[in-house]
């Protein structure tokens, strides 16, 4: 049987593997489950219908399921989900999702989640992520893998950052940040490349010449969207980390930060 303190309310129809621990006094209830090798600090509340993968770190004081802040939401069975090896420090707030958002947040693996961040109802957050301590995602946010968020950022809801986008710390994000790009600032505008991000990331010299030379061509250039996105496939098409740029942007909706 999973390892559970004394003191520890959790539900008989909770699903814990034998190798989770339950620190004191947290509360888990009847539709969660908690994968191989979780750890579950005390003064952690976790509820509805959420799902926890393996391997995850979840610190005091984190509440993680709880119902959306969403004044539309009249108590339908949604759900939140969290991959493997994330680990979830304290006082983070997760909540699960609406009906009209698709009814799912979802966090994927690998993604440090630090003190008083705030992941709301419907988010995508991808792998490898970084969530700085005070941060906030609004409802429908999605974040590609290896997005870093500095400390005490905002993003509005229903916007985008792009894979290995880098936010700066206290920025206000409101429009769609492209992948490999750097943003700060209120409200935050592109000020670079965040190629840092791309070497540790395992990105070849040759691969992070064309994102420069990609993103010379549609932020320097003077060219249109449009065109700028022609002269794209035209030159570099074919190239991975240039073609998701292309469709990540052809695909937006809230608008580019520019």
């Amino acid at each position: 049987m999973a390892q559970v303190h004394p003191t520890a309310v959790v539900h008989p129809d909770a699903r814990l593997h034998e190798s989770v621990q339950v620190g004191p006094y947290s509360v888990i209830g009847p539709q969660v489950t908690i994968g191989e090798g979780s750890r579950v600090g005390p003064h952690v509340v976790i509820e509805g219908r959420t799902t926890i993968g393996a391997r995850n770190r979840i610190f005091q004081f984190a509440s993680i399921g709880a119902d959306p802040q969403d004044l539309k939401y009249a108590g339908e069975d949604t759900e939140l989900t969290l991959g493997d090896d994330n680990q979830v420090r304290e006082f983070v707030t997760l909540h699960k999702g609406t009906v009209g958002g698709g009814g799912a947040t979802r966090i994927g693996h690998g993604t440090l989640l630090m003190a008083n961040s705030h992941v709301a109802h419907d988010c995508i957050v991808g792998n490898g992520c970084r969530i700085g301590n005070g941060s906030a995602l609004a409802g429908h946010v999605e974040m590609e893998d290896h997005v870093i968020i500095s400390g005490l950022a905002a993003v509005h809801q229903f916007t985008r950052l792009g894979r290995f986008s880098f936010i700066s710390g206290g920025a206000m994000v409101t429009m769609d940040i492209p992948p490999y790009a750097t943003a700060q600032g209120d409200r935050a505008e592109l000020v670079g490349l965040n190629t840092v991000g791309l070497e540790r990331g395992g990105y070849s010299k040759e691969q992070i010449e064309r994102v420069k030379e990609a993103h010379r061509i549609l932020f320097r250039s003077k060219l249109g969207l449009q065109e700028a996105l022609a002269r794209l496939r035209a030159e570099l098409a074919g190239h991975p980390e240039v073609d998701h740029l292309v469709s990540f942007i052809a695909q937006s909706k809230r608008g580019l930060t520019r």
